[in-house]
C-alpha cells in the first residue's frame, strides 16, 4: 500500500494594509500621551518683588524641598546627607552647574542651612533660588 504525500498549503500574511495600521497606531499614541512639564515636589514658592530669569537652562539642576522636609533631585527622593555625593558627581561632569533650589515658603531654615552646608562641601557654589513674582 502506497501512502500519498500531503501537500502543504502555502499561507502568506497580506502586508498591504500594514503601513496604514502602523500610522494609525503612531497617531493614536501621539494624541493620547501626556507630556509632563517638570518633575518635583509640590511646593508653594515664595514671592519676590524683583527677580531675574536664568539665561540658559542647560547647566541647571533643580533641588526641590517641600514643607514636609522631603528633598528631591532629578525626581528622586533622598535625604540631606546624600546631597553631597550626588552634587559632587554632577559638579565633576559639568563644571558650569547651577543648583536651582525650589523650596516651599514654609520650609524650616535649619533644613535649608543643612542643605547649604552639603552644597558647599560638594563644591556646588552657584546657587539660584526660584520664586514667583509678587503682583
Amino acid at each position: 500500500m502506497k501512502l500519498k504525500k500531503k501537500s502543504k498549503l502555502k499561507t502568506t500574511i497580506p502586508t498591504t494594509a500594514m503601513p496604514d495600521i502602523i500610522f494609525m497606531l503612531i497617531f493614536f499614541f501621539m494624541v493620547s500621551s501626556v507630556l509632563r512639564d517638570y518633575e518635583g515636589l509640590n511646593v508653594i514658592l515664595p514671592k519676590a518683588k524683583q527677580i531675574e530669569k536664568l539665561a540658559s537652562k542647560v547647566h541647571v539642576t533643580y533641588l526641590w524641598v517641600s514643607k514636609e522636609e522631603l528633598i528631591s533631585i532629578d525626581g528622586k527622593l533622598l535625604d540631606v546627607k546624600s546631597i553631597r555625593n550626588i552634587m559632587y558627581e554632577k559638579r565633576t561632569t559639568d563644571p558650569h552647574l547651577i543648583v536651582s533650589i525650589r523650596s516651599d515658603q514654609r520650609v524650616n531654615m535649619g533644613l535649608m542651612n543643612k542643605i547649604h552646608k552639603e552644597l558647599r562641601l560638594a563644591d556646588a557654589l552657584k546657587v539660584n533660588y526660584s520664586t514667583k513674582t509678587a503682583i
